[in-house]
């Protein structure tokens, strides 16, 4: 209703200075300022509108220009804003786009549980709520969920570091995890640990870093609750800094023993840039395995350096083209296409689930360059 008052609010102030200006009386005039209202309160409406956590990590600047470029060859027109990492400021925009009389709001949320107050305006508004990426929790205004499938990231980092430790006893491990206001740093925590678990129980792996991971070595699965714990301790709240900040007071508290050939959970890209740098700057480490995901482009050239092991490959291309597609879905009156889907604490969200692949040096070039991701000219000693 918001929006159906603002653009009526708009029509009569914009009649009303037009009659007040008018001095022929003519019958025609009515009716030019009906339509030049109109005319103006169409003017600077959205039908898709995205919002985006941050401009501070190059995923998701990288998606504002796929959304832009996937909407082009629609006749659909959109509008991205970004977060900056407040869910105050998330409100702000979404109520924004409500504003601009958007029909399909596309939401990758700052902190999932925060973001059901504004999914629920726009809901109240008929608004289609596509949650992107990410789950926003504890609203029953979700419609539709676009993801990758999270658990399968977190598995792929696990089985990955259990391969590289084949044959090993006693190998450190140190464990990192994404914000604790994200559903999916959950989600691939779950997926690492359920791999891990066996061959930590087992002693291939002694976890150096988390004396709640260490004390819930022995349980297969854990709680939420579990999980909190752990998490709490190891996250790094996706920030760089910070995963670099508790690196550093890891290593720093860590005995010489606890080094050597070590192997690390870092849960993105970004992270793990900062984590491996200060491994890697660490004389008492040997050698590092360590995980990511996303595919930044940093992370290529660093895999292709040695500094970073591996990432999980998410095409984000897919993922915003399934986006695209189930928004346009919902503009032409169709029933979006669905794989699965994921309980939000309120109810199940019909879910979009796209596959992801493991990418280190021996793949790279194909999965990345051949697949025409990146250009080959953005990368150096590329073979």
């Amino acid at each position: 209703m918001k929006k159906f008052f603002a653009i009526v609010l708009s029509v009569m102030m914009f009649i009303s200075a037009a009659a007040c200006g008018s001095t022929t009386g003519a019958s025609g005039t009515a009716d030019t300022a009906s339509e030049a209202a109109v005319s103006e309160a169409k003017k600077g409406t959205v039908d898709v509108g995205i919002v985006l956590p941050t401009k501070d990590e190059p995923r998701w600047v990288q998606d504002e220009t796929r959304f832009t470029e996937a909407l082009k060859s629609t006749n659909y027109s959109s509008e991205v804003l970004f977060s900056q990492g407040s869910s105050a400021k998330e409100k702000e925009n979404v109520e924004a786009l409500i504003a601009k009389g958007i029909k399909v709001l596309i939401i990758c949320p700052q902190d999932g549980a925060a973001a059901a107050a504004a999914v629920d305006e726009a809901k109240e508004e008929g608004i289609t709520v596509i949650s992107y990426d990410r789950l926003i929790t504890d609203t029953g205004s979700v419609d539709y969920y676009v993801t990758f499938d999270s658990v399968s990231v977190g598995k792929a980092q696990g089985q990955y570091l259990i391969d590289n430790a084949a044959g090993k006893k006693s190998v450190p491990l140190y464990i990192y995890a994404g914000a604790a206001t994200d559903n999916n740093a959950f989600l691939f925590f779950q997926g690492a640990w359920e791999t891990l678990q066996p061959k930590i129980a087992d002693g291939t792996f002694v976890i150096k870093n988390s004396s709640a991971a260490e004390g819930l070595k022995d349980k297969a699965e854990l709680t939420r609750d579990e999980e909190s714990k752990i998490i709490a301790q190891v996250t790094t709240n996706w920030d760089f800094n910070e995963a670099k900040n508790k690196a550093q007071a890891h290593l720093t508290s860590a005995t010489k023993a606890d080094k050597g050939d070590v192997c690390i959970l870092a849960p993105n890209d970004g992270t793990a840039r900062s984590i491996a740098d200060e491994f890697k700057a660490d004389k008492d480490i040997k050698s590092y395995v360590i995980t990511g995901q996303d595919a930044e482009k940093a992370s290529i050239q660093y895999i292709i350096d040695g500094k970073q092991t591996m990432t999980v490959f998410k095409d984000v291309r897919i993922l915003v083209k399934d986006s695209i597609a189930m928004a346009v879905s919902v503009l032409e009156g169709k029933t979006p296409e669905t794989t699965g889907s994921y309980n939000n604490n309120k109810i199940d969200v019909k879910a979009k689930q796209t596959a992801v692949q493991v990418v280190d040096a021996k793949n790279v070039k194909s999965a990345i360059i051949e697949s025409g991701y990146y250009p080959a000219s953005d990368f150096t000693n590329l073979k």
